[in-house]
């Protein structure tokens, strides 16, 4: 399995597209920091077959240091950003016949 980089995706689409890599890069950052500043005020992102993008709040929990596992340790409640994939990546990612390859009743 390969890491691919921010770098290594504006390489791809500009060769492919045809594009100066600055151009893409410029795109590409702006596209990013759109999305986090949407997220960063609580709203909900929705690519349709991609996925979706949103914030939950993960609750306060006592956890434990596996080296003192004595001592408990309270892990405050704090926001993260949570993503579901939509329908078709989930079964490109998987392998499973993406809709219309397969009959349905």
């Amino acid at each position: 399995m390969e890491t691919i980089t921010k770098k290594m995706l504006v390489q791809m689409i500009a060769t492919s597209k045809g594009v100066h890599p600055d151009d893409v890069r410029e795109i590409m950052q702006s596209f990013l920091d759109v999305m986090t500043d949407h997220l960063k005020k609580g709203n909900r992102l929705e690519f349709r077959d991609f996925g979706v993008f949103e914030i939950v709040q993960r609750k306060q929990k006592i956890g434990r240091n596996p080296k003192n596992a004595a001592v408990p340790i309270i892990i405050p409640a704090r926001s993260v950003v949570k993503f579901t994939p939509g329908k078709k990546m989930r079964q490109l990612v998987s392998g499973e016949a993406v809709d219309g390859d397969e009959g349905e009743e």
